[in-house]
């Protein structure tokens, strides 16, 4: 999930063309063979500003395996869309970083190589990890790490002994302190990849499930009872005037990070992509999880999960392949994690010191537990922007929560009815 979660807003109607239109699997071609025609046998996209994180292992797979490696950095959440454009160029990489919601779609359009991985590699990582990687019982992936929304508050405005409990404490909390400019806690409520951590409690729901575990994408669950009442909770902080009214729309995350890297947020939601840029500039935060909201219900959030793929279209799939199970391994994501702070998804580490002595990793265990996985099936591309656009109307005070909602949800059905061929 991403910082920016308009990216993530794909075509479903491109998807629909493009299925078993995606190269063959078929990882024939050798390495040598390879070499003749590139500078490197594998091409990485690792996400920006990471690549310090798997320096050391691919220096090591290269020695062990006598090849080269170029890493690339790229927002991880724009790499599908470059694997489309350049994938049948021959320009794309052989190994992709992409979010887990993101696999759905990519397997229906043919880009992403199924892996030969046996039940006891899939055993090292953690369930819901692992399982945001398989389609039809199929593995196209292995996690890299995992993230999900926490709750940072700025400690020369608040202690850790008074942070409010639930998120009615916080209202009271923001209206006693909001005033002159500055704010109690700000959140991003009119994105559903936030505000689905106000609306699960109180009910609601993206997706429904079949009796197997699967999404039953007919059954819709952001405009129930639940949904309602959640986002008629949500509604009284924009009402009364607690939350900006820059926080809205497309530039609300920016306006949610400058309040709060300039001392004028207590407390923000937001995801451990900011434990750098906040520590950077010069706050001294702490990091818990999230609050409980006014029903008693604890909040949730959505579990992100990264991981490492590989294109179809490589001329080197199998060796790929070897170094997607290389880099997730156990030491080699120890290290990761050292050096980027992400949260890795091996069920071994979550003992390990390194994750346990650190706040940041364990708030994020902590609220993991209230988690849930973004749907990564091709139905979810129609939910985002719908729903986004409600709830923004909602936090803006131009539409009530049931008609903004049931209008996204009979969108989100049009789309999804439209795209299927119904």
């Amino acid at each position: 999930m991403k910082k920016k979660i308009s990216t993530l807003l794909l075509s479903s109607s491109l998807a629909l063309t493009l299925v078993g239109c995606g190269p063959s699997n078929d990882s024939s071609n050798s390495v040598s063979n390879n070499k003749s025609n590139s500078e490197y046998d594998l091409l990485v996209w690792e996400d920006q500003s990471k690549s310090k994180g798997i320096e050391d292992a691919v220096k090591k797979f290269e020695e062990e395996n006598n090849v080269k490696i170029k890493v690339e950095e790229k927002a991880y959440a724009d790499q599908l869309e470059d694997l489309r454009l350049d994938g049948p160029a021959g320009t794309g990489a052989d190994v992709i970083t992409i979010p887990g919601d993101q696999i759905g779609t990519a397997v229906t359009e043919g880009v992403l190589k199924e892996l030969s991985v046996d039940d006891s590699l899939q055993q090292m990582y953690t369930e819901s990890a692992m399982e945001s990687q398989i389609v039809d019982k199929k593995v196209y992936g292995l996690p890299k790490a995992i993230e999900t929304t926490v709750l940072y508050y700025n400690k020369a405005l608040i202690s850790k002994e008074d942070l409010p409990k639930t998120t009615e404490e916080w209202y009271n909390y923001s209206k006693e302190n909001t005033k002159d400019g500055k704010y109690g806690l700000l959140a991003l409520w009119d994105q559903i990849y936030y505000a689905q951590g106000v609306l699960s409690g109180y009910g609601g729901y993206v997706f429904g499930k079949d009796s197997g575990g699967k999404y039953n994408p007919s059954d819709i669950g952001l405009n129930n009872k639940g949904a309602i009442e959640g986002a008629e909770y949500i509604s009284k902080f924009y009402k009364d005037e607690l939350f900006p009214s820059g926080i809205i729309g497309e530039q609300g995350i920016n306006v949610l990070d400058s309040l709060f890297t300039e001392g004028k947020a207590a407390a923000v939601i937001s995801g451990p992509w900011n434990l750098e840029p906040y520590k950077e500039a010069g706050i001294d935060y702490g990091v818990t999880e999230l609050p409980l909201l006014a029903n008693g219900e604890h909040m949730g959030s959505f579990i992100g999960v990264k991981s490492y793929n590989v294109s179809t279209y490589s001329k080197n799939g199998e060796l790929a392949e070897k170094l997607v199970e290389y880099l997730t391994n156990e030491e080699n994501s120890k290290t990761r994690y050292e050096k980027t702070k992400e949260v890795p998804a091996v069920k071994s580490l979550a003992e390990d010191a390194a994750i346990t002595e650190s706040e940041s990793a364990k708030a994020v265990a902590d609220q993991s537990q209230y988690s849930e996985l973004t749907p990564g099936i091709t139905e979810m591309d129609a939910v985002w922007k719908p729903i986004d656009s409600a709830l923004q109307t909602i936090a803006s005070g131009k539409s009530k929560p049931k008609q903004a909602l049931s209008t996204a949800v009979d969108t989100i059905k049009g789309t999804i009815e439209a795209n299927s061929g119904k």
